[in-house]
């Protein structure tokens, strides 16, 4: 394939920030936990997504894209934890939080292309 992806490019700049978030959480028993789950969950996006361009038809690579759009999803679920806590200032995450929606919102379209 020729050029770059849109969608690879920020989930993997997606990925970075967020573990750069994650180095900067406070060193508390809270801040662990949930720092590894949206680390977890971010880093998944990308894997994920590299998974489903390597599907062996359009079903699976459809159901990988899921497990993507999953992964987003729960994503903004932990960086929605992270503001309401008060563990990070919720204009320190405004942005995260609207990338975390729009690759969301470009996996879907995806799927959606695909299964059309």
């Amino acid at each position: 394939m020729h050029g770059e992806n849109p969608l690879r490019t920020r989930r993997k700049q997606f990925a970075l920030r967020v573990m750069k978030l994650v180095d900067a959480l406070p060193n508390t028993r809270a801040g662990d936990v949930i720092g590894r789950q949206v680390l977890r969950a971010a880093t998944s996006v990308g894997a994920n997504y590299r998974a489903a361009k390597r599907g062996r038809s359009r079903a699976e690579f459809c159901a990988k894209l899921g497990i993507v759009e999953e992964a987003c999803d729960e994503c903004s679920y932990w960086l929605e934890l992270l503001c309401e806590s008060g563990m990070v200032a919720a204009e320190a995450l405004d942005d995260l939080m609207r990338e975390a929606n729009e690759v969301t919102a470009m996996v879907v379209a995806s799927i959606r292309t695909a299964r059309d």
